[in-house]
């Protein structure tokens, strides 16, 4: 599995494509009054997937970051316990089964190495495989400090500890980050919809109202340039608050 390219299934494919038509329907009629504007936005659905496969991708490495977090504190644990290397993935992932169900990234990926361990395959081979297909710079950088220990003879349970301490760190900085931006992020997503919800009101409150917006080719390119800037105001919101560490 390659952690930065996302797959999507056929069900979450008509899912997707059932959201995008309804919000391209509703724009249209808010904007444009008529369901024939969203044939002429249809072509935007092949964006919209690429942005969702985007985020997907995102969601399920993030998934398997932080179970890679909690897979190396039971490696480090079964370390201390006396383990060899080997065995203790092996013990990290029989305690892993107990948290995660079947589905969950980080347990599909302690049973590989697992499965590699009893082909005999070398753990520097198993962790810069996984390093190489998760797109995760923590696991990546651990994949190189394990390889270059084993190979010099360090020490490898402090510098697991090491590792996961600061991996640890690092996530609990993320975390902290991402409890103050969620006010922030509710607030974007309801203002985002507040010049719809208006033109909605408006057109509800008073039909005739806006008539003129719909009926020239003035108000109609009124109307396109509103609905350029909404887009443009709704993408700088998501960017601002979405803040990598």
């Amino acid at each position: 599995m390659d952690y930065k390219v996302y797959q999507i299934t056929k069900k979450e494919m008509f899912r997707y494509a059932a959201v995008y038509i309804l919000a391209d329907v509703l724009i249209s009629l808010l904007f444009y009054r008529s369901v024939l504007t969203a044939v002429v936005f249809l072509p935007g659905i092949c964006f919209f997937f690429r942005e969702v496969r985007r985020e997907l991708a995102k969601k399920r490495r993030k998934q398997l970051e932080r179970g890679f977090l909690v897979g190396m504190r039971c490696v480090s644990t079964a370390l201390t316990a006396g383990y060899s290397v080997e065995n203790a993935f092996t013990q990290a992932y029989e305690e892993l089964q107990k948290l995660y169900s079947e589905k969950e990234p980080v347990l599909q990926e302690f049973r590989r190495i697992r499965v590699g361990i009893l082909l005999n395959r070398t753990m520097e081979e198993l962790l810069s495989d996984l390093a190489q297909r998760s797109g995760v710079e923590d696991i990546e950088i651990f994949s190189e400090v394990f390889e270059t220990a084993r190979r010099t003879g360090g020490d490898l349970i402090a510098i697991i500890r090491s590792t996961t301490a600061s991996v640890s760190q690092k996530e609990e900085t993320r975390q902290e980050i991402e409890i103050c931006l969620s006010a922030k992020k509710m607030e974007q997503n309801i203002m985002s919809l507040i010049p719809c919800l208006l033109i909605a009101y408006v057109g509800l409150a008073s039909p005739g109202f806006l008539d003129v917006m719909y009926q020239n080719p003035a108000g109609i390119a009124v109307m396109s340039i509103c609905l350029g800037v909404y887009v443009f105001a709704f993408l700088m919101g998501r960017k601002i608050v979405a803040i990598e560490i």
